[in-house]
């Protein structure tokens, strides 16, 4: 018995994939089929699914264009979330209960996805979910932890996030539909979603995808190594912009840092693949303004050690630019 159980959690931990598995698939037709289609209607799953899949030839492509097809024509009801959210208060502390109003609260969010095509992140993975089903591949819903510059969570926060995981030639990728679909601005004081498509988390890279999503289930953050909670909500802000580039800041693991004035400060960087040209550049910025810094810099393969001398006490946000992208926020306290 005990010689199964090992083969079986060694199967499941290698069944982990990462899109570079598909670097020679173009994504190009389904994309196309994709935004042929934009604007249909959602009353009929069946035939939606069969006019964005029937002419692909892969699994991955399939998916695609159906990934592809909800997040430039579903919008993001922010509003209903925050709604939503003071209901889930009401019960945070009955664990029980509220696993229970989540359960009967997603049929109600998909019947107003199917009418208005307006959705928060349950609706998102849910229709992703049923239109992978409907050309058999195996695809669930992930609920979590989603970690925002605006979504502030503690160790007493609910979940507050849902994506999805999806089975591809034997083996389970990462998406999130909601954070791909675009981004919710504050307008006068009220939400407002603008469509602005991501890529970045279509089959995201597990080691970067844990950095702002943590999920109820371990074994769903495709890793072998998993962080604490608590790793998670104290690391720095990671940004959907560090998937661009596959870069994951590993150092310092905590968003918060203390340090002496004249002290240097090392950040480190890890690519997926060795870094060769990129800009990098640190925004340093106090209550007397905001300068850009171009640090010290250390390449070691696929590592970038950074370092930065705080000459003056006081406290500081600083993010780390790649390429004119922020993709991590850390701040910094200097004392004498």
């Amino acid at each position: 018995m005990k010689y199964t159980t090992i083969l079986f959690l060694f199967t499941f931990i290698v069944s982990f994939g990462q899109r570079s598995d598909f670097k020679q698939i173009s994504f190009k037709k389904a994309d196309s089929i994709a935004h042929n289609y934009k604007g249909e209607s959602l009353k009929n799953l069946p035939l939606l699914t069969q006019n964005l899949t029937s002419n692909l030839d892969t699994d991955v492509e399939k998916f695609r264009a159906i990934y592809t097809w909800v997040c430039i024509n579903i919008e993001n009801d922010y509003s209903s979330y925050l709604r939503t959210k003071k209901n889930r208060n009401k019960i945070k502390k009955d664990r029980e209960a509220f696993l229970k109003w989540n359960s009967s609260f997603t049929p109600k969010v998909f019947k107003k996805l199917l009418n208005q095509k307006k959705t928060a992140c349950t609706g998102y993975a849910y229709l992703i979910k049923e239109l992978a089903s409907l050309v058999d591949l195996e695809c669930k819903i992930i609920n979590g932890y989603g970690r925002t510059a605006n979504l502030n969570i503690d160790k007493n926060s609910l979940p507050n996030h849902s994506w999805n995981v999806v089975k591809l030639n034997g083996k389970w990728y990462l998406c999130d539909a909601t954070w791909s679909a675009g981004k919710v601005l504050l307008e006068e004081g009220e939400p407002k979603f603008k469509a602005d498509y991501f890529d970045g988390y279509f089959l995201g890279e597990p080691s970067i995808f844990i950095k702002n999503h943590y999920p109820l289930d371990l074994d769903w953050t495709l890793m072998s190594n998993v962080p604490s909670y608590a790793q998670f909500i104290n690391g720095p802000i990671v940004y959907k912009e560090a998937f661009t580039n596959d870069v994951i800041p590993i150092s310092p693991e905590v968003m918060h840092i203390e340090s002496q004035k004249n002290k240097t400060v090392r950040f480190e960087l890890l690519q997926t693949k060795p870094f060769t040209n990129e800009e990098i550049a640190l925004v340093i910025i106090n209550g007397s303004g905001s300068k850009t810094s171009t640090p010290e810099t250390v390449l070691i393969k696929n590592k970038c050690i950074l370092t930065h001398t705080f000459n003056k006490t006081g406290h500081y946000d600083v993010h780390i630019k790649v390429d004119e992208l922020i993709i991590a926020t850390y701040t910094v306290k200097t004392r004498k």
